[in-house]
């Protein structure tokens, strides 16, 4: 199968039809095999009833409804579980993502090897208090990932069959899927600009509490992906950094008070500073040693993503089958016949 499309829907019951409409034109005209998942996220209109009948009138769209509102990570978590294409293209279902990009997305994916394309609104159609969070927030997922993407956050995305394979979104980690995907091993992740629709229909279904969630979300994607297997190499080093700050400021108010006969350490703040980066750091530290005993009983701490395996072979003799045959029959050899090897001769 050549495409698999996934949008995640939540009310959106008005702009459906005319979607699937937009998708169909564009597959027949591009003459893909293609398949369309709509992922109904609990919608409390009747986005269902309209995915059911667009599916009943097309056997290439199918619909996985959830009991409740689980968000936008677990509707493309669950996509990405049954797609079946080569390409597996994500969009909104608002009517502000255009199909008509979809046949540029598959031809970057196939044609120019990129495992991932992301769409870039350049110029967007939303209001201004959406744009310049919008704008930080990117900034900040360009400098902390290293990943250099204007709109980490466009719903309109192109990925290899391997990469939605390999990655697991929850929560609300959708917004960091290419540093999701960057930090899995797959290096070559593009940028394409888009057009961006203005809302036809509804409201936006996200508020500015999306930004708080955002920055938590990002530290948790960066601990997990760099000290998940590891712990005691983040808890460890900061554990014995402070343990050891507040032991020197211990050894040098025994020294004042010993040597230098200073009394009253107790009442100085400088005590309870150093008592308190003690007590701390003993506390991290033993907190990653814990974590390194979680991870050590974990049953997928030894698994990892594999590209190719190749079997190992005798590249000498089995490229050159003669030379195979004169070291399996010695005597037939040229070289001992004249040296009166293989047959007793000395």
């Amino acid at each position: 199968m050549d495409i698999s499309i996934i949008i995640p829907v939540y009310n959106e019951e008005e702009s459906l039809r005319e979607l699937s409409a937009w998708l169909l034109k564009v597959m027949i005209k591009e003459r893909y095999d293609y398949e369309v998942i709509m992922i109904d996220d609990g919608s409390t209109d009747d986005s269902l009833r309209v995915i059911n009948e667009i599916c009943r009138k097309n056997v290439r769209f199918k619909t996985v409804s959830f009991q409740r509102n689980y968000g936008k990570s677990a509707a493309l978590q669950t996509g990405f579980q049954i797609a079946r294409g080569n390409v597996v293209i994500t969009m909104d279902a608002d009517l502000q993502d255009s199909p008509d990009e979809i046949p540029i997305l598959y031809k970057m994916i196939m044609g120019q090897g990129y495992d991932m394309v992301s769409g870039w609104k350049k110029k967007r159609h939303d209001p201004l208090h959406k744009r310049l969070p919008s704008k930080l927030f990117n900034f900040t997922v360009r400098l902390m990932s290293g990943v250099k993407l204007h709109d980490c956050n466009c719903g309109l995305k192109a990925y290899r069959k391997d990469v939605v394979k390999s990655i697991e979104v929850y929560g609300e980690m959708h917004r960091y899927i290419p540093v999701i995907a960057k930090w899995a091993g797959f290096k070559k992740i593009g940028e394409k600009v888009i057009r961006h629709y203005p809302r036809k229909f509804g409201k936006s279904k996200f508020g500015m509490e999306r930004y708080a969630k955002g920055y938590l979300d990002m530290l948790t994607i960066f601990f997990i992906s760099r000290y998940a297997r590891r712990p005691m190499h983040l808890f460890g080093l900061l554990g014995t950094l402070i343990f050891l700050a507040g032991f020197g400021i211990a050894g040098y108010l025994a020294y004042e008070k010993w040597v230098n006969h200073v009394f009253m350490m107790a009442s100085r703040p400088l005590f309870y500073f150093g008592l308190l980066a003690m007590v701390l750091g003993t506390i991290l530290f033993v907190g990653g040693f814990l974590g390194e005993l979680i991870c050590r009983n974990n049953p997928d701490r030894n698994r990892y993503l594999i590209r190719t395996e190749i079997e190992k072979f005798d590249k000498k003799f089995k490229s050159n089958p003669q030379q195979q045959q004169r070291r399996q029959n010695p005597q037939n050899n040229p070289q001992n016949k004249a040296t009166g090897q293989g047959n007793g001769q000395q």
